[in-house]
This record gives structure tokens, C-alpha cells and sequence, in this order.
């Protein structure tokens, strides 16, 4: 899977995370694997940090729910999508969970094929907002291309050049075309065309 994030996987249980590696090799899945909350924390805040993670509820350093919590604080274009991965069943504990900022919550033992469709999810929900991020930016250059070519732009008289934001002067054609999406063609109009007829007229006289 050439497109898909890479996964964390933090649990100190050796077994357990051999287990998840397992089912996520069977998958495709490029994964880190670390037993500490801490190390797990400082790798989903890094700048280009996991973008899905399998976090185990008892760890050392830091549990998983605080790990949800520090991450949640600390803001990203994208944010990584969290799964508790934990023995814990009970209600109270997988509303905490999700109250600590996790986006799914697995009970151990789990199912491999159940395990590889949550962190599915997580993948797809990473792509769309990476896709949201693109358009965004997309139309943020579009509107900043747009505000460019507004207000007033001045124009030499004699020759049309336009003088641009680092005080050069520049041919109307390629002022226009970096700040646009326009492309040009050249022709003649027919006020144009007249006066040069009309000149070409006036120097074969002159000759004669």
C-alpha cells in the first residue's frame, strides 16, 4: 500500500504487539513500534509523525488516554487518527477513552481482520483530510492569484509594461500570465490593422 500511513503501535506487552504487527504486516502496513507512552507521544506530535496510531491503555511513561489528551493539544494539518487498544470493556472506561480524544476504541483480544478494518478507517479518514488540506490550498492560491490582479496596477503609457511588486517592469503578457490562470495568443485588431495598412500605404508612396 504505497499510499497508506504508516501506523504506531505503543504497548509494552511484547506478545501483544507482535500480535498487532502481525495483522497489519498481513495488510500492507508500514508500522513503528515502540512500549512507551512517552516515546509514542513525542513520535504522533513530530512534524511528520505517524498519521494513525494503535495505543495500548497501560503503558510506561504516559497511558494511552493521556497520550490521546497531549496529542488532541497540540494542533496539525492533519491529525493523526488514535485507536485504544485495550482489555478495558467496560462503558466507562471506552467513554473515557474517546473523551481523552481517541477516534476508535478495540477490546483485546481482538480479531486481525477486525483490527485491519478499524485501522481502514482511520487510513481513509487521514486521506480525506489531506484531500480537504489540498483543495483548501488550491483555493487559497486561486483567491491569492484573484487579490493580485485587483486594485491598481501601474502601466507605462508609451510602452504597456507593467511595473510588478518587486519594481520591475514587465511586459503585460507575462504579468498576466504569472498571476493567472490566462494564456495569451496574438493577433491584430481592426483600428490596428488600419493604421498599419495605412502606413505600409504611406511608405510605398514614399518610395515611388
Amino acid at each position: 500500500m504505497a499510499t497508506s500511513p504508516t501506523v504506531l503501535v505503543a504497548d509494552d506487552d511484547r506478545l501483544a504487539r507482535r500480535l498487532v504487527e502481525a495483522a497489519l504486516t498481513a495488510a500492507g502496513y508500514e508500522f513503528i513500534s515502540m512500549a512507551d507512552g512517552g516515546a509514542a507521544r513525542e513520535a504522533l506530535v513530530a512534524e511528520h509523525g505517524p498519521e494513525v496510531a494503535l495505543l495500548d491503555w497501560m503503558m510506561p511513561g504516559l497511558s494511552g488516554p493521556e497520550v490521546c489528551r497531549q496529542v488532541r493539544e497540540i494542533p496539525r494539518p492533519v491529525s493523526p487518527y488514535l485507536i485504544l487498544l485495550t482489555s478495558r470493556d467496560g462503558v466507562q472506561d471506552i467513554v473515557a477513552g474517546l473523551d481523552a480524544g481517541a477516534d476508535d476504541y478495540v477490546v483485546k483480544p481482538f480479531r486481525p481482520e477486525e483490527l485491519r478494518a478499524r485501522v481502514g478507517v482511520g487510513a481513509r479518514m487521514v486521506a480525506l483530510q489531506r484531500d480537504l488540506l489540498d483543495r483548501m490550498k488550491e483555493l487559497q492560491d486561486a483567491l491569492a492569484r484573484e487579490h493580485q490582479l485587483q486594485g491598481l496596477l501601474p502601466i507605462c503609457a508609451y510602452c504597456k509594461k507593467i511595473r510588478n511588486d518587486q519594481n520591475y517592469w514587465q511586459q503585460v503578457e507575462t504579468y498576466v500570465g504569472q498571476h493567472s490562470a490566462a494564456q495569451f495568443t496574438h493577433s491584430i485588431c481592426p483600428d490596428c490593422k488600419q493604421k498599419v495598412l495605412a502606413e505600409i500605404s504611406r511608405m510605398a508612396r514614399d518610395r515611388r
